[in-house]
Protein backbone atom coordinates (compact mmCIF):
# COMPACT_ATOMS: atom_id res chain seq x y z
CA UNK A 1 0.00 0.00 0.00
CA UNK A 2 1.51 3.36 -0.99
CA UNK A 3 2.25 5.95 1.66
CA UNK A 4 -0.08 8.94 1.82
CA UNK A 5 1.38 12.43 1.78
CA UNK A 6 1.50 13.93 5.27
CA UNK A 7 -1.24 16.48 4.59
CA UNK A 8 -3.70 13.86 3.37
CA UNK A 9 -2.89 11.60 6.29
CA UNK A 10 -3.68 14.43 8.72
CA UNK A 11 -6.98 15.14 6.96
CA UNK A 12 -8.07 11.55 7.35
CA UNK A 13 -7.05 11.42 10.98
CA UNK A 14 -10.05 12.22 13.13
CA UNK A 15 -9.45 13.31 16.69
CA UNK A 16 -12.30 13.32 19.19
CA UNK A 17 -12.54 14.67 22.73
CA UNK A 18 -14.61 12.73 25.26
CA UNK A 19 -15.65 14.27 28.58
CA UNK A 20 -14.67 11.84 31.34
CA UNK A 21 -15.12 13.93 34.50
CA UNK A 22 -17.41 16.91 34.90
CA UNK A 23 -15.09 19.14 36.91
CA UNK A 24 -13.26 22.41 36.36
CA UNK A 25 -11.49 22.62 39.69
CA UNK A 26 -8.11 24.38 39.29
CA UNK A 27 -8.65 24.86 35.56
CA UNK A 28 -7.77 27.94 33.55
CA UNK A 29 -10.10 30.08 31.46
CA UNK A 30 -9.66 28.14 28.19
CA UNK A 31 -9.89 24.79 29.94
CA UNK A 32 -13.17 25.83 31.56
CA UNK A 33 -14.55 26.89 28.18
CA UNK A 34 -13.68 23.49 26.69
CA UNK A 35 -15.25 21.54 29.56
CA UNK A 36 -18.36 23.77 29.57
CA UNK A 37 -18.76 23.31 25.81
CA UNK A 38 -18.43 19.52 26.04
CA UNK A 39 -20.88 19.50 28.97
CA UNK A 40 -23.40 21.62 27.03
CA UNK A 41 -23.17 19.42 23.94
CA UNK A 42 -23.73 16.34 26.06
CA UNK A 43 -26.78 17.76 27.84
CA UNK A 44 -28.33 19.21 24.67
CA UNK A 45 -27.65 16.51 22.11
CA UNK A 46 -26.34 13.52 24.03
CA UNK A 47 -23.05 13.50 22.11
CA UNK A 48 -20.42 11.73 24.12
CA UNK A 49 -17.53 12.73 21.85
CA UNK A 50 -16.88 15.79 19.71
CA UNK A 51 -14.24 16.39 17.03
CA UNK A 52 -11.48 18.80 17.99
CA UNK A 53 -11.88 20.58 14.63
CA UNK A 54 -15.53 21.29 15.42
CA UNK A 55 -14.51 22.92 18.70
CA UNK A 56 -11.87 25.00 16.89
CA UNK A 57 -14.51 26.34 14.50
CA UNK A 58 -16.96 26.98 17.34
CA UNK A 59 -14.45 29.05 19.31
CA UNK A 60 -13.18 30.74 16.08
CA UNK A 61 -9.52 30.31 17.00
CA UNK A 62 -6.45 30.96 14.88
CA UNK A 63 -2.76 31.66 15.38
CA UNK A 64 -1.56 31.94 18.96
CA UNK A 65 -5.04 31.34 20.40
CA UNK A 66 -5.22 28.03 18.53
CA UNK A 67 -1.96 26.90 20.15
CA UNK A 68 -3.26 27.94 23.56
CA UNK A 69 -6.43 25.94 22.92
CA UNK A 70 -4.49 22.82 21.93
CA UNK A 71 -2.29 23.17 25.03
CA UNK A 72 -5.42 23.36 27.17
CA UNK A 73 -6.72 20.16 25.55
CA UNK A 74 -3.42 18.43 26.38
CA UNK A 75 -3.54 19.64 30.00
CA UNK A 76 -7.12 18.41 30.37
CA UNK A 77 -6.12 15.02 29.01
CA UNK A 78 -3.13 14.86 31.36
CA UNK A 79 -5.43 15.57 34.33
CA UNK A 80 -7.87 12.84 33.13
CA UNK A 81 -10.77 15.26 32.66
CA UNK A 82 -11.14 14.51 28.96
CA UNK A 83 -9.94 11.64 26.82
CA UNK A 84 -8.54 12.05 23.31
CA UNK A 85 -9.53 9.36 20.83
CA UNK A 86 -7.78 9.12 17.46
CA UNK A 87 -9.61 7.27 14.70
Amino acid sequence: MPQLPEQEAQKRLKVFAVLVRNTTWKCGRVERQVVDYLRAQFTRFGHVSLPIKEMLTHFKLSGKKKGEFLDAIKRLEKRHIIKIIRQ
